[in-house]
Formats: C-alpha cells, structure tokens, sequence
C-alpha cells in the first residue's frame, strides 16, 4: 500500500496559498473524490497500477502534520519505502520539480514534524518549487497566494507530477529521481 501525503493547511483562507501546494497537488491529480476522514486527516484510497494508494490531505496546521501521518503509517502499516510527501520548497524556483529521498528538513517545520513523529528521513518528498522573494516574511510569503503566473508555471509540470505519482508504485525511485529531477 502507498501513501501520497498531501501537505498543507486546513481551512478556507489557505486555499491557494503557496504552503497549501500539496493539498492543491492531490486536488489536481485525483479531481473531485469524496473524501473520508479518520484520525484528524481526509483521505481518498484507490487502485492505480494495481497497487492500493491512500491519499491524505493531514488537517492538522502544516507544522504538526507528523502525528497525523504517523497515525495513517501504524493502522495501514505503510512502510516507510511507500510513503510519499508532497511539499513546497521555497530554494526551488517557481513549478520546478525535485524528487528526494533520506535527506534532512531543509528548514521546512511540516517535514521536520514527519521527521520527528517517524523518526526517519527515509522517505520519499516531492518537493514543488515556490521560490522565495528575498523583501518578503517566509510566512507572509509562503502563506501569501499564487499569482496567476506562478500557478500556470507550476502546472506546466502538472504531467510530471502525475506520472511521478502514478509511477511511485511500480518504477524504482532512484529511477523516478534521474528522470524527473
């Protein structure tokens, strides 16, 4: 079974925030599902490639989306290989994609909570670029919305990012990483 985390905040007013990119991801790939809620999280499971997947948008704040995630990991029991997160990356430029696996926070508070609660990095991160304006709070900034022009950049890539999600069940992810990043 595959988990395909979702990152961002829960509520109206950060609906198309540049921190909300990975609930809009998950939007965008699955289109209009009926989510089910469990253990403070909305998730959709389905069948892609003949592989289970569960789809979790955590309704925690983005900064304690670990203990969500970590509760969806021990009832399915998901290894720690099946689990994707989808985040913004404020050093990738605007809709650049980034494939990861094993590597630190990198300063951003919902992957170190991930981090905390699994006590691992050893799980896949689909990093969104979202740049940052150097004038700008990195929250003002990254809970500032998409411009017009940024979100048609980021969904440009809109085919990438679904293959990679598709494909996270059956292709090596050293082999998603060399072609995508």
């Amino acid at each position: 079974m595959k988990l395909i985390v979702g990152l961002g905040n829960p509520g109206k007013e950060y609906e198309n925030t540049r921190h909300n990119i990975g609930f809009m991801i998950l939007d965008s790939f699955l289109g209009k599902v009926s989510w089910s809620s469990k253990f403070n999280g909305h998730y959709y499971k389905t069948n892609i490639n003949g592989e289970n997947y569960i789809f979790l948008k955590p309704q925690s704040y983005m900064n304690l989306s670990g203990g969500v995630v970590k509760k969806y990991v021990e009832y399915f029991d998901i290894q720690l290989e099946d689990i994707l997160i989808i985040q913004d990356d404020l050093d990738l430029e605007v809709g650049r994609i980034r494939l990861k696996i094993d590597s630190s926070a990198g300063g951003h508070n919902g992957i170190k909570d991930i981090i905390l609660h699994l006590h691992s990095e050893s799980f896949a991160r689909l990093k969104i670029g979202i740049s940052k304006k150097a004038h700008m709070d990195t929250k003002d900034y990254v809970l500032g919305h998409f411009s017009k022009a940024e979100l048609e950049v980021i969904f440009k890539n809109r085919e990438s990012i679904e293959t990679i999600i598709r494909e996270f069940s059956v292709s090596n992810l050293r082999d998603l990483m060399n072609r995508f990043n």
